[in-house]
């Protein structure tokens, strides 16, 4: 064994584990990172970059498919398997930035195994054992699969296995209704596929109802079949040939299963006992500095810190993490201002608290502001004009946004400033959109909560009127 003694070790080379590492060893830290897996994790390698790059393909046929006003449509001609090394050519233009070569470049010392803690100071790694100051556990997550009858025997996919598939599924049943569930329900739809949706509760349930709306209507209208409400009792099948069992009886039957039902927190095998770490099923028990509360060495980044499991997020917590082990400056994780995005079309864009969660949480004090993409000139001439911005309001600032549209992820970065920094409304209302642009909505929006105290109000009219006489 070769005991290699450090400032900071990260296990995980995903999002956060690589941005902690790249972020302290430029700053003068020594670093050592550990990955067993892939470079670059879930994100990069079957997670949000593939993903966006299949959806990517997929808009593009369903925009040859309809056409527009004046430009006939025609149905396309996919070749699904040259879809797929789109895909995998986008992933190998970015891996270099995730890339084993790059950070040891940078200055950290890599080691290609699976860690373990040995003790509370200690990792163990392949053939070296790493004694460091700091640990920064990365491992993120896994596709969720859930205990349903027959799961063992069925051969199911899930986002780690589904953009290697070359051959077009006939008939993809997709087991989950969430964001993952409904990207993927649509892209295959638009790319060819038939295509069953089963949720057991609410397709998007954990997004603002209005907005949800939205996003399914577009995705019946397409063609995919929705089944809400009924829970999958009981799998069967082989290749090619897969059967669902729902609660009422009802059997569906495809060629292909996918399960998108949530995501796992990687934590099997790295001696968290041993290393004195504290942990549920969520992942690293952590103080609101990411520090685990039973192991001060100890920090967790990402999904694996138990909270929202978003690949910014992860970078977010990272950059928290490097200020505390590497300048020794204090910092915490507030999530109120964590913004999320589900790539369908049209997209929902969500941070803070939805109508609902501001609702109970300020009751009276709350108002409810809403501009409609219907009256955005730029909607329009695109002939994408269906969706709006919903702003949740107390004391004239902003506390939630929701937004469902076209380009509803790039929109949500300006309400996602607005909470952090804790702005007035007024300072969006008063701010010069340029015309004619999407962002345009949430100046109206912004608009709308001054509405009311600025016409039809009485005692505003006769100030106005009295002004006005005493103009020369």
């Amino acid at each position: 064994m070769t005991l290699i003694q450090t400032d900071i070790c990260v296990i995980g080379a995903g999002s956060g584990g690589l941005s902690v590492a790249a972020g302290a060893v430029q700053m003068g830290a020594r670093v050592v990172l550990i990955e067993g897996g892939e470079m670059g994790g879930d994100c990069l390698n079957s997670g949000c970059v593939p993903s966006k790059a299949l959806i990517a393909a997929a808009k593009a046929a369903e925009a040859q498919r309809h056409g527009f006003r004046g430009v006939a449509g025609q149905e396309p001609t996919v070749d699904f398997a040259t879809v797929k090394d789109h895909v995998a050519a986008v992933i190998a233009e970015i891996a270099p930035v995730d890339s084993q070569e790059r950070f040891e470049g940078l200055g950290c010392t890599v080691i290609r195994a699976t860690a373990r803690f040995t003790s509370p100071n200690e990792v163990q790694a392949g053939d070296h054992v790493i004694r460091a100051r700091r640990f920064v556990i990365a491992t993120g997550s896994r596709a969720m699969v859930p205990p349903i009858a027959g799961i063992d025997s069925v051969p199911y996919l899930t986002n780690e296995t589904i953009f290697a598939l070359r051959d077009r599924p006939e008939h993809l049943l997709i087991l989950g209704g969430g964001p993952i569930g409904v990207e993927m329900a649509q892209a295959h739809r638009r790319l060819g596929c038939k295509v069953t949706l089963l949720e057991a509760a609410r397709v998007l349930g954990r997004e603002d109802p209005d907005a949800a709306a939205v996003v399914i209507d577009r995705l019946k209208a397409e063609g995919i079949a929705l089944v809400e409400g009924q829970a999958v009792v009981r799998l069967s099948g082989t290749d090619g040939a897969v059967e669902a069992v729902l609660a009422d009886g009802t059997q569906v039957q495809g060629s292909h299963l996918l399960v998108a039902v949530g995501r796992k927190v990687h934590l099997d095998g790295l001696g968290l006992e041993a290393g004195g770490i504290a942990h549920t099923a969520k992942g690293i028990t952590v103080t609101p500095s990411l520090r685990s509360t039973t192991n001060r060495r100890v920090y967790a980044v990402g999904d694996v810190a138990g909270g929202l499991q978003f690949t910014h997020v992860a970078g977010w917590h990272a950059g928290i993490v490097v200020r505390q082990t590497v300048l020794g400056l204090p910092a915490k994780a507030d999530p109120r201002a964590i913004p999320r995005v589900t790539f369908t079309d049209p997209e929902l864009a969500h941070v803070g608290l939805t109508e609902a969660e501001a609702r109970q949480a300020h009751g009276d004090r709350l108002t409810v502001v809403r501009a409609d993409l219907s009256h955005n000139d730029r909607a329009i001439t695109e002939a994408k004009a269906t969706g709006f911005a919903k702003i949740m309001v107390v004391k004239g600032r902003p506390v939630g946004a929701t937004l469902v549209g076209p380009h509803a992820g790039e929109l949500i970065g300006l309400w996602a400033l607005a909470i952090s920094a804790r702005m007035k409304l007024s300072a969006i209302a008063g701010m010069v959109a340029p015309y004619p642009t999407l962002g345009e909505v949430s100046k109206r929006a912004a608009s709308a909560y001054f509405t009311p105290k600025l016409f039809g109000n009485p005692l505003l009219r006769r100030v106005v009127r009295l002004v006005q006489s005493w103009v020369p």
